[in-house]
């Protein structure tokens, strides 16, 4: 049976794409058969995680961990089958995921902000008619709608 015991970000690191959760030394450790595994950096050292989605796009990568002399390899698919990796990997990236309610506030806030502005420069055209066709009141209304 393999349980998360530790798991601890050495550093994150994001990109408009992706979360990387970078391990280091003590900062991942395995309960595997009652025993403590620590995570050793001779090949993968990193978790890389969608920021859009939230997916793991590395789960192929093997990573080490040692008791004593004995070094265990497993892979991301190997690891996400342990009761709680999830919920510790999850805990660790999701403030970094755009969420959907996320995207949609950001959309609103983008969508109101494109509409102010074409407001505003069908404001101005229609003053430059105004003045083109030399009709005071209408320029004089539209003036105070800026």
């Amino acid at each position: 049976m393999v349980t998360v015991k530790l798991l601890k970000p050495y550093y994150i690191k994001t990109d408009e794409q992706t979360v990387r959760v970078v391990l280091a030394y003590q900062y991942f450790t395995l309960l595997i058969n009652q025993r403590v595994f620590q995570f050793i950096p001779i090949e993968e050292k990193e978790i890389r995680v969608s920021r859009e989605n939230g997916k793991i796009e590395n789960i192929h990568d093997r990573f080490a961990f040692q008791n004593g002399k004995t070094v265990i390899y497993m892979s991301l698919v190997e690891l996400i089958s342990a009761p709680n990796f999830l919920n510790h990997l999850h805990s660790i990236a999701q403030p970094y995921i755009q969420s959907e309610e996320t995207k949609s506030v950001t959309l609103k806030e983008e969508t109101e902000q494109i509409i102010k502005v074409l407001e505003e420069r069908n404001l101005k055209r229609m003053i430059d008619q105004a003045l083109d066709e030399r009709n005071k009141v209408l320029f004089d209304q539209l003036v105070k709608l800026l």
